[in-house]
């Protein structure tokens, strides 16, 4: 083979080549050598949805990392923080340890507790966006009323509106990132006669209630529904301040405080079997030192990630976990325990998604709590009434309920050929390595389906990993001058079938209600691994198998190569020997001895 012909610049065309170029491509008897220089990269504009983890996360690494780069942040709310900014319900907290639910490049070690109050993921979160300058990015209360993919200018064509006036604009970009999350949109109970109340109604994910009026509440009829996270954490916070509180639910659920905070207790020095996670001020000090600090994390993350096993359907892991999760729930149960048998699962430990609740079952046990396991029949005037015609009066009822977990968006996303996304996602929601959908160019998702993992490692490593994959994809379209990039449907396609034979090893499709799968049984929540297998995983992207358009119509897919010269011989500017800094030698270790 000559050498032209092994670079691809030969007249001669190979099917290979025809596969590269597409109908948005066109054709052209160009020259296959550019005027620019290898590394004379063409302006790129990326539009990231939502100021949330993923959107700030993108914020950062798209500007530290893509040169030439137009990029900006819309986000509807009127603040940044995703679901940090929507959730204001009392007792809001993380439920992964503080010390693990950072940003690996962004420590913090000055939490209050040990599961953080939201107000300080919050104020967390603003010190990043100052700290990186990311408000010039960001524009907040704009909304994303519609997408649209163009082919033959290879661009995004969005509609924003502005929250403060209603007006509407458009926009357009090369690449498009989602990071609108999962969690943002409240979800109500279908609940015959809801909307007949006459006392105070309010959800868990739309909280808009004062705390000062919470002060009122004392001798107020409280009920809660609901015993996933955010009704664990009200419940929690609540029973001390009102006069009942009724806690109805449909299923068991598991409590793993003990499982959560043993970790926590011996690495800080604590008495075995504490509930007190509060943080004292002698702790804060001792984690001011950076030594200390780097240790205590990192073990903390060693240990999280160390406990995948317990979600394999009948293992050993699992089965040590469920009999240690079930003594301390009957041991913290001891004051009520008939309410063992109404709380306690059939289903296997991380069938839902496993949360510490510190407090819940203490709150449970008080002498004004009702855990209330029949089924709701309605919802009348005055309260609620069960499916045995017991009534429950009521003065204020909270709606904790969760949130729209179909990933369908809110707003039309049109892909090629006219196609929508929430009709590609009819059935059920999926996207190939949980990052990109056949037929939807340029178009890249943060914590789209199957990112998150549920007892074992931090959200935010995969998110981060997110970031860094459509960053990764956006220097490749970048660097190799393409138009588009989309996923093959046969790679999706493979995708879906690793799924379909890792998820039934799982305890995650025994049979219980979790937002990790659909209405038919199929997770879309979930990643089909562990955390670091996601890590890994997303850490290596296979662009293979991805089909491209380019950006040039000259049918060679080494255009890119230009003029043979680097940006800065070309101008004899910059430094032209910059292979030698220390930041970009790879200095190799040098063995101690000849048996190392």
């Amino acid at each position: 083979m000559g050498f032209l012909s092994w670079l691809g610049l030969s007249r001669k065309r190979t099917n290979s080549v025809s596969q590269f170029r597409d109908d948005e491509s066109g054709s052209s008897t160009a020259s296959p050598a550019g005027e620019f220089a290898v590394d004379e990269y063409r302006p790129m504009k990326v539009v990231c949805i939502g100021a949330g983890y993923s959107g700030i996360i993108a914020g950062i690494r798209f500007s530290q990392k893509v040169p030439n780069l137009d990029l900006k942040i819309y986000e509807k709310a009127a603040g940044i923080g995703g679901t940090w900014w929507t959730n204001k319900y009392p007792g809001l907290m993380c439920d992964t340890p503080s010390h693990c639910y950072q940003l690996t490049f962004e420590e913090h070690s000055q939490w209050s507790s040990f599961y953080t109050p939201g107000s300080e993921i919050l104020a967390y979160l603003h010190r990043v966006v100052e700290k990186y300058k990311l408000m010039r990015y960001i524009r907040l209360q704009h909304e994303l009323v519609h997408a649209r993919w163009d082919g033959p200018s290879g661009k995004w064509h969005l509609r924003i509106r502005r929250g403060d006036t209603g007006e509407e604009f458009d926009d357009t970009t090369d690449v498009l990132f989602l990071g609108t999350g999962s969690l943002s949109r409240p979800c109500w109970p279908d609940i015959p006669g809801l909307g007949d109340f006459k006392g105070r109604v309010v959800h868990s994910g739309k909280w808009d209630i004062p705390d000062d009026d919470l002060k009122d509440w004392a001798d107020k009829r409280v009920g809660v529904i609901g015993n996933g996270a955010s009704g664990i954490q009200i419940v929690s916070a609540l029973q001390s301040q009102v006069g009942t509180l009724t806690n109805f639910v449909r299923q068991k659920q598991w409590i793993a405080e003990t499982f959560s905070a043993t970790k926590i207790l011996e690495l800080m020095g604590r008495a075995p079997g504490s509930i007190d996670f509060s943080i004292t001020d002698a702790e804060r000090e001792r984690f001011k030192d950076p030594a200390f600090y780097k240790e205590f994390r990192h073990n903390l993350e060693n240990s999280l990630n160390s406990v995948s096993r317990m979600t394999i359907r009948g293992s050993e892991a699992q089965k040590a976990v469920a009999a240690m999760c079930k003594e301390d729930m009957i041991n913290r149960l001891a004051k009520k325990p008939e309410l063992i048998d109404k709380i306690l699962p059939e289903f296997s430990v991380c069938c839902r998604r496993l949360t510490p609740g510190p407090g819940y079952l203490e709150a449970l046990c008080a002498d004004n709590a009702t855990l209330e396991v029949t089924p709701i029949s309605k919802i009348t005037s005055t309260g609620v009434t069960l499916s045995d015609d017991t009534h429950h009066p009521l003065d204020v009822l909270i709606c904790a309920t969760g949130f729209d977990t179909t990933y369908k968006q809110p707003f039309p996303i049109i892909g090629r050929d006219g196609r929508m996304l929430n009709d590609r996602w009819a059935d059920w929601a999926e996207a190939y390595m949980s990052m990109a959908v056949d037929g939807f160019p340029n178009l890249f998702f943060g914590t789209g389906p199957n990112s998150f993992v549920n007892a074992a490692g931090s959200l935010l490593i995969i998110m981060e990993r997110q970031v860094a994959y459509a960053v990764s994809a956006v220097l490749k379209m970048q660097r190799e001058r393409l138009r588009s990039m989309q996923v093959k449907a046969e790679a999706l396609r493979d995708w879906r079938e690793y799924m379909d034979a890792f998820f039934p090893k799982m305890v995650y499709t025994e049979s219980c209600n979790s937002w990790h799968k659909n209405v038919e049984g199929k997770i879309v929540g979930l990643w089909p691994g562990t955390c670091l297998h996601a890590v890994r995983t997303l850490a290596n992207p296979r662009w293979e198998d991805y089909t491209y358009t380019s950006l040039d119509k000259t049918g060679n897919r080494l255009y890119w190569l230009g003029d043979g010269q680097t940006h800065n011989e070309k101008t004899m500017t910059g430094d032209r020997a910059w292979y030698l800094d220390d930041e970009e030698v790879d200095f190799p270790p040098v063995p101690e001895d000849a048996s190392a």
